[in-house]
């Protein structure tokens, strides 16, 4: 260690009692400073910095996620009362497949919108060949059915039939009369013959309901044959038939591809 001292005016003599004026520098020594040592602090890491981002991230999408989740569900996704869904369970008797007069049965579940004045009808695998699983909506206030044939995933889109298909409220209320044991609906079976015309392509003007149930599924239009004749052997091979409960009787609907 090196010591400086400052004394006063040269020419002037100091008493030894006045030591305590001199000011004293002290100043490192090379030697010394191998004994002197700063304070370090420690260095934050910039992996901490991108964790805390991370998580404050995922956090972030996880909320988000969660508020699309119910928007969709609660402002999108229309919901009834438990009175306005539908178990059905009908025996009807076709003389076609069941010519000694036995009985079939027919299963369906049904949804019916009220207020936005259209029905939905969900048909499961039935326990008996002859028909295909399937969803179908009836919209009355775009004045359009719409058959998704689950088996094939296709839709198939028409004008909607009203003299076979009951308004949600007629529907409504004869289900609700089923449903008390106070009316059991007729047994019979009705067919309607449909062929495809062609694809549609614009799915928006379908209405948001045909819309949801068809979006991302190749979709037909459909026209009714006018003509009396049964299917022959050679046309089954290109037809589907569905088999639902909209009415006092069961209706099968058979959809046949173009010729």
């Amino acid at each position: 260690m090196v010591k400086i001292t400052f004394q006063s005016v040269a020419g002037q003599k100091v008493e030894k009692e006045n030591d305590g004026d001199k000011t004293e520098i002290l100043i490192p020594h090379p030697a010394d400073e191998e004994d002197l040592v700063l304070p370090l602090w420690p260095r934050k890491s910039p992996l901490n910095g991108l964790c805390c981002l991370t998580f404050g991230l995922v956090v972030f999408m996880s909320g988000l996620v969660l508020a699309s989740i119910y928007v969709y569900r609660y402002y999108f996704i229309p919901h009834m009362p438990e009175e306005n869904l539908f178990h059905c369970r009908v025996l009807y008797e076709d003389s076609v497949y069941t010519p000694l007069g036995g009985r079939q049965e027919l299963e369906e579940n049904v949804g019916i919108y009220l207020d936005d004045n259209y029905e939905q009808i969900t048909i499961p695998v039935p326990h008996f060949g002859g028909s295909d699983p399937a969803d179908i909506i009836h919209d009355f206030h775009r004045g359009l059915t719409a058959y998704h044939d689950i088996a094939l995933d296709k839709c198939y889109v028409i004008e909607l039939n009203t003299t076979i298909v009951m308004p949600p409220r007629n529907l409504w209320e004869l289900l609700i009369s089923v449903k008390k044991g106070t009316y059991l609906p007729q047994t019979y079976i009705i067919h309607e013959e449909m062929v495809v015309t062609g694809k549609v392509r614009n799915m928006r003007q379908l209405g948001p309901f045909i819309y949801r149930l068809c979006n991302g599924k190749d979709t037909y239009s459909l026209k009714r044959r006018t003509t009396d004749r049964r299917i022959n052997k050679r046309e089954t091979n290109n037809c589907h038939n569905i088999r639902h409960f909209e009415n006092t009787f069961v209706v099968e609907t058979v959809i046949c591809d173009e010729a």
